[in-house]
């Protein structure tokens, strides 16, 4: 019986689940919100919202956040909607982790009149990197990362005063994208231009890393859920 290829949540947390790495990066995520409420002003707060990146730091460009509001019932509301919103960005990173994970259908093609003929399959390398670039989730998240990544190259060269305009990529294309901010600062001592290059480098293949997990991701839940 066909199985529509409609989205069903059912299909995200299941693969958020099914495999011991993406429950083992829930229980990290877990560990990371109890630091938050246990020591809310030691550095390990920020362990939640950096595990559950890049999606955690949405709420930093509209008014819905840690300390979005003051106290009373707008700030206890701030912070649940904070909360689910932290919860939902886990799942997504945890699916996207099991999609990673997990191997891709094999189905064979069918010609009328004849055997099932398997298709060659592709170069692993190639096609685990056509995954950032074959679905419109993955190619909307290229262009915010690329959009980011202009801003600061422009600030860079062009503009009289940079400011700090790589925050920009960096949220954009994280976790990994502090990781890649880290190694290139030796980098911008040697020489600045060698440090934008490292710099630029790194938060390419940090947004590589993640548009291939989305890619992933949409595959998965945009397809027929199989058996086994």
């Amino acid at each position: 019986m066909p199985t529509s290829d409609r989205f069903r949540p059912r299909r995200l947390l299941a693969l958020a689940t099914d495999s011991l790495p993406a429950r083992a990066y829930l229980g990290l995520v877990a560990v990371g919100v109890a630091a938050m409420f246990l020591a809310p002003d030691s550095p390990y707060a920020m362990a939640a919202p950096l595990l559950t990146a890049p999606l955690s730091f949405l709420p930093i460009f509209v008014p819905v956040g840690a300390g979005a509001a003051g106290g009373g019932a707008a700030g206890v509301t701030a912070a649940v909607l904070y909360g689910v919103w932290l919860l939902l960005c886990a799942l997504a990173n945890a699916a996207a982790l099991g999609a990673l994970l997990r191997r891709p259908d094999r189905r064979p093609d069918l010609a009328p009149d004849r055997a099932p003929v398997q298709t060659p399959p592709a170069r692993p390398r190639r096609a685990l990197l056509a995954a950032a670039v074959d679905n419109w989730p993955a190619r909307i998240y290229v262009a915010v990362v690329a959009a980011a990544l202009g801003t600061f190259l422009y600030a860079v060269l062009l503009s009289p005063d940079p400011g700090f305009a790589g925050i920009w990529p960096i949220l954009a294309a994280a976790p990994l994208s502090f990781l890649a901010a880290a190694v290139s600062a030796p980098a911008e001592y040697t020489s600045p231009w060698l440090g934008t290059l490292v710099f630029s480098a790194g938060m390419v293949l940090a947004g590589l890393v993640n548009a291939v997990l989305i890619g992933r991701l949409a595959r998965r839940i945009g397809s027929a859920p199989t058996r086994g």
